[in-house]
């Protein structure tokens, strides 16, 4: 019956620790279209092509789609957006170049 008991209590505590998540900081910066640490502005999440392109203009670079789902990079000069299919399913800042 102790032993019972005591396999019981772990389980419990197990499924306490299983059931809390933290809140990444990533995804809270994925969530918003302004980047709170640069204060960019940048695609959200599910904007189609043509959306992007009439908010951010043309982009300075586009990379052949690849893979299945079809995914597609664009380059802006500041930020990236990736698509499936034709929308936004992550945009990221790109790293700042270092002086020569």
């Amino acid at each position: 019956m102790i032993v019972q008991k005591t396999i019981l209590a772990s389980v419990l505590c197990l499924s306490a620790f299983a059931t809390s998540a933290d809140v990444l900081l990533i995804d809270v910066i994925n969530k918003e279209s302004i980047n709170s640490v640069t204060g960019l502005l940048r695609p959200s999440n599910g904007q189609s092509m043509d959306q992007v392109t009439s908010s951010f203009g043309e982009p300075a670079k586009t990379y052949p789609t690849i893979g299945e789902p079809p995914i597609t990079r664009w380059n802006y000069s500041k930020f990236s957006v990736y698509f499936e299919h034709n929308l936004v399913i992550h945009s990221v800042v790109n790293k700042p170049k270092k002086a020569p």
